[in-house]
């Protein structure tokens, strides 16, 4: 039955915001007492990021000793460690670490896992590996989420007000809670084959309707858009005809037996140790020609390609001088030789008169 106690309160007025996020100071800890016990969360981080935590781990001690809480960086071991002070006077501020440390583990750089310290912010680590079995189906699905260029993961950003990263097997996510809410519908969907742009075009239509006042109080399920699952008609493979066969009265021939085989090929007369040597030579013969062929193609590796002879064109230019200086004398030679032996003939022809004269 419910309360009909239903008094006035004079401290209950219409101007408190009762769904605000206050602040948890010092003073707030009325007793001033330190906790009874010490509470301390530790986190593996992957190799890659022991040199940025190397980088950060100097501004992650200044964030949490405004809080009073510690927190140490073991590199032999791998692991981040988060420890309550004498002086902690936040409960709840020890959460908030671990959860720094655990976004800082999964990629989530400096300045955006900060935040998670602030009252206001939530995080969650949402694990997409164990959703899909075979690994290409497990990309193809995860950069779905992405999109080209990150545009599917900006827009879930802008209308979820979350920060979303997805890294390995997991999507790290920070935001409000109702903002998480949607991120962690949307990544689980998106693993099991639902495309992120109908939860987008959903979360546009809310975003829309949440403007309008007048709406506040209504179901909006039918201003929602209803994606039902459609079966999309599929090329059929062509199958290959076979033959008909000619039918035969008669059965096919009976095949031989492994014995028959075994006398035909001479084996069935060995003795059970010249069998053995015979199996196993045949199987050394058969590792010594697949070793072969191995070696062939790694040594394709190494065979130089055919290159384009290099030719130098200032070389080209003087080989092409001196040979045409060395054509332009041998010709010049020729032209000399010509000129001398037409002399000589012209003499000749001169001289040969007087020769009869001389003789007559």
């Amino acid at each position: 039955m419910p309360s009909t106690h239903n008094r006035d309160k004079p401290w209950d007025t219409p101007d408190i915001d009762k769904w605000a996020m206050e602040e948890f100071k010092p003073e707030h800890n009325a007793s001033g007492q330190h906790f009874a016990e010490e509470s301390s969360f530790m986190t593996l981080f992957p190799k890659y990021r022991e040199q940025y935590l190397r980088q950060i781990w100097s501004d992650v001690t200044k964030a949490l000793d405004k809080h009073f809480i510690k927190c140490e960086l073991d590199l032999v071991e791998g692991s981040m460690t988060v420890k309550t002070t004498t002086k902690t006077f936040d409960p709840a501020m020890i959460i908030k670490a671990r959860d720094l440390i655990k976004l800082l583990a999964r990629s989530v750089p400096f300045p955006q896992a900060v935040k998670i310290l602030q009252d206001d912010i939530a995080c969650e680590v949402i694990k997409i590996g164990n959703f899909v079995t075979n690994k290409d189906r497990f990309i193809k699905r995860r950069q779905r989420l992405v999109g080209p260029n990150g545009n599917t993961l900006k827009a879930l950003e802008l209308l979820t007000k979350c920060y979303i990263l997805v890294q390995g097997n997991t999507v790290s996510a920070m935001g409000p809670w109702k903002g998480l809410k949607e991120v962690r519908r949307v990544v689980e969907d998106c693993m099991r084959n639902v495309h992120p742009i109908y939860y987008i075009k959903e979360l546009m239509i809310k975003q829309e309707l949440s403007k309008k006042p007048e709406l506040a109080n209504e179901d909006w399920s039918r201003f929602l858009p209803s994606f039902k699952k459609r079966n999309v008609a599929r090329k059929k493979s062509k199958k290959s005809h076979k033959e008909k066969r000619v039918y035969t009265p008669f059965p096919p021939a009976q095949q031989p037996r492994k014995i028959d085989l075994q006398i035909e090929s001479g084996e069935y007369f060995l003795g059970k140790k010249e069998r053995e040597l015979k199996k196993l030579q045949e199987k050394r013969d058969k590792q010594t020609e697949v070793s072969e062929a191995r070696k062939e193609e790694r040594q394709k590796d190494f065979v130089a390609p055919e290159e384009e002879e290099y030719e130098n064109k200032l070389l080209k230019k003087e080989k092409k001088e001196k040979k045409d200086k060395k054509e332009k004398k041998e010709k010049k030679e020729k032209k000399e030789k010509k000129e001398k032996k037409s002399k000589r003939d012209s003499e000749d022809d001169n001289e040969a008169p007087k020769r009869k004269k001389s003789k007559n």
